[in-house]
């Protein structure tokens, strides 16, 4: 289904779980965070008569998010169910990667096509910092094991964090010459509450890729990387992997945007960055049939922006990630 911005709408982000066993300080504060009751999350059945009402209006592709996706009990099964709507051809996940090590083989089976690991950081320590208390070492074999059991294209998720990770940036960027891997930089988005994140830290595309090009060599426009969605793709010089590229403050692609999002609460939201929701979860717990869910995927379409203001006065939104859906 085509929007107000003759937008084809036909990619649905899953929130399936609010939890995280991490607490990445651009993502969650350290403490205080109150995990939602499990009876305001969307059951395993809810989420797949959403998905399968999607399907009526165009919904093609699916990601899974959290928190972290891989905690949600019963994530085998779901992504098996998911598997089995004809109409579905892309089933995807974002991870930190911690639990991706012994669960890559089952979920290559269960139907998961393919997998995004964010990676931050090359550095034990560091990552135990920004983590606040993560293992660099189980990431790097969800990654390994991703590889191995075909979960691809893998791609690596690296927010740019002035003062954090720039002098790590080269280094990122290398994995792509080493291995098959799709590494993506994205900007640092105002979002949640710690000051300590702000505009001082934001990095700007075109910066890595002045920093990227000068120091590697000439970075090669590369056709497109299968889910590549706003991510705009180069190549190093013989490199087996690409690096990537999401401009979501400097140059936004709301022009592009095919995507709707559902919290692990059962809101449809039309933008990442709008307030807008439209309650699924009261309907499906009203018994409403496929026909009405449809009627609310379109309400949602429809009422999907022209685009976000972020780059305007760095317009902050004090919710954390997990909040929303990764």
């Amino acid at each position: 289904m085509q929007d107000r911005f003759q937008r084809q709408i036909n990619y649905l982000r899953i929130s399936v779980t609010d939890r995280c066993n991490l607490r990445c300080v651009y993502c969650m504060p350290a403490e205080g965070v109150q995990c939602l009751p499990h009876s305001e999350i969307l059951t395993l059945e809810e989420i797949v008569d959403v998905v399968k009402a999607g399907v009526r209006v165009g919904i093609r592709k699916v990601r899974l998010t959290g928190g972290e996706p891989l905690l949600r009990r019963g994530i085998l099964e779901l992504i098996k169910k998911l598997s089995d709507i004809p109409e579905i051809d892309d089933i995807a996940l974002t991870t930190n990667g911690i639990l991706l090590g012994d669960m890559a083989k089952d979920l290559k089976v269960a139907g998961l096509k393919r997998v995004n690991i964010s990676l931050d950081t090359l550095q034990p320590a560091r990552f135990h910092r920004i983590t606040r208390g993560g293992n660099l070492n189980l990431v790097r074999r969800g990654i390994d094991a991703a590889l191995e059991n075909g979960l691809e294209p893998v791609k690596i998720n690296t927010v740019a964090i002035r003062g954090f990770n720039d002098d790590e940036l080269l280094e990122l960027a290398r994995l792509s010459m080493e291995l098959p891997l799709h590494v993506r930089f994205i900007e640092l988005m105002p979002i949640g509450t710690s000051d300590d994140w702000s505009r001082e830290r934001f990095i700007s595309t075109q910066e890595v890729k002045e920093l990227i090009g000068g120091a590697l060599g000439n970075l090669e426009d590369e056709k497109v990387i299968a889910g590549s969605g706003p991510a705009r793709y180069s190549r190093l010089p013989g490199a087996p992997g690409t690096i990537g590229f999401i401009s979501a403050v400097s140059n936004h692609f709301c022009a592009t945007c095919n995507r709707l999002r559902l919290t692990a609460t059962g809101q449809l939201r039309p933008c990442l960055f709008s307030g807008r929701e439209t309650d699924l979860k009261q309907a499906l717990r009203a018994d409403a049939g496929p026909d009405e869910l449809a009627r609310i995927f379109q309400k949602a379409i429809l009422a999907k922006p022209d685009g976000h203001n972020m780059a305007v006065g760095w317009q902050k939104d004090d919710r954390i990630m997990s909040q929303i859906g990764g």
